[in-house]
């Protein structure tokens, strides 16, 4: 008689779905425990070891995903420029432009994007700020977004400008910087974080003064 071999055992079928969904929710975790921890404890103050132990993951995964604490900034503020809901905040200020033809209702939509995305970005900019006195890393993170928003002004100033909608002597360079300056994070703090308006007042405030000053 010859023994019975036991059956032999096909290898478990590699999901890579599941994977991805596994690190996508690990992703958002991590994203969520490092912005509670870093607004309410500073950024000096956290370590990575203390978001990955929040977030349930291992310290290596924060680096490979993140790169470190600037790494991890970065993508948070990025998280937070998109607002809520599914589609991005830009990709909804980008079509405005494209299909609203009256400069008054652009404005007004801009600061209506900005009751959802103000209250996201601005605790991350001025976070970035603070750090940037001592941190090198996030001196030149702080540059650099500082830029980007520049640039992404400029792009919407754009819309303005090329349509005839300013005021004569508003050229795209000085549109641009003024929408830069009044949706910069220093006015969310004196207004909302210092004095209490709400979110909505607020941005009320900022599209009437750029009615004002711009059309």
């Amino acid at each position: 008689m010859y023994p019975i071999k036991p059956p032999v055992k096909k290898p478990r079928a590699y999901d890579s779905a599941l994977r991805q969904e596994q690190a996508k929710e690990n992703r958002h975790a991590v994203l969520h425990v490092a912005r509670d921890l870093f607004l309410r404890r500073g950024y000096a103050k956290t370590t990575i070891a203390d978001i990955a132990a929040q977030a349930a993951v291992s310290p290596e995964t924060v680096y490979k995903s993140f790169g470190g604490k600037p790494g991890l900034v970065r993508a948070i503020a990025d998280q937070a420029l998109g607002g809520a809901g599914p589609v991005h905040a830009e990709v909804r200020s980008d079509r405005l432009q494209a299909e609203e033809r009256d400069p008054r209702k652009i404005i007004r939509g801009w600061g209506k994007l900005m009751t959802e995305v103000s209250p996201r970005i601005s605790p991350i900019l001025l976070l970035v700020r603070t750090a940037a006195a001592t941190d090198p890393e996030m001196l030149k993170l702080a540059r650099t977004i500082s830029e980007e928003r520049l640039r992404r002004m400029t792009q919407n100033a754009r819309t303005l400008v090329e349509n005839g909608h300013t005021r004569r002597g508003i050229t795209l360079e000085h549109a641009a910087e003024l929408l830069w300056t009044y949706t910069a994070p220093d006015l969310y703090d004196l207004l909302v974080l210092e004095r209490h308006w709400s979110v909505e007042r607020y941005a009320t405030f900022v599209a009437e003064a750029l009615l004002s000053a711009l059309l």
